[in-house]
């Protein structure tokens, strides 16, 4: 049984390097809405979605994510777009509302034409000094935690071939 739904589970892949290019505005609007209709705890909606697309603001977060690698390398890989995906800990799901958010930001924007990738610690950047100091510019208080990065953009490499899935993936008990 095949629909666009699965196929596009099946066909999105992780980009690592993208073009300069700025994504569409509509692409970005079609790709947040979906985004907003992901599930949450008791449909709670406990995340917040930051869009950054701001070059030197997209550096400075780049820059906060590679000290927490301990690295000068840019973990966004050059992406035009940067989703910061937050989350409100005051709620029991959270890391579970914004898990599935940023999983909807990845096919949202392949069903539309857009590469990304989930790029990691959010929460690490957003517990230091500079990132509270950033969730204050945003408007939010620190109960938010850095659940996840999502990049956007053209790809600027062939894309990848699927991995083989693993052959006890499914258990059927």
């Amino acid at each position: 049984m095949e629909n666009a739904v699965l196929t596009a589970i099946k066909e999105r892949r992780s980009i690592r390097k993208y073009k300069k290019e700025q994504i569409s505005d509509e692409q970005l609007k079609a790709i947040l809405e979906a985004a907003t209709y992901a599930p949450t705890g008791q449909g709670m909606q406990s995340p917040v979605m930051v869009v950054v697309q701001e070059p030197e603001l997209i550096k400075k977060l780049s820059r906060m994510n590679a000290q927490v690698m301990g690295s000068e390398n840019d973990p966004f890989y050059g992406a035009p777009t940067v989703v910061v995906v937050l989350a409100d800990s005051s709620r029991g799901t959270y890391v579970e509302d914004g898990s599935l958010v940023m999983g909807t930001l990845l096919l949202a924007a392949h069903s539309v034409g857009v590469d990304s990738c989930w790029i990691h610690r959010a929460k690490e950047v957003f517990a230091t000094p500079e990132g509270k100091e950033l969730l204050k510019e945003w408007g939010l208080s620190e109960n938010y935690v850095g659940v996840g990065n999502c990049i956007l953009g053209y790809r600027d490499c062939e894309y990848p071939e699927p991995k083989a899935r693993k052959k006890d993936y499914i258990i059927y008990a």
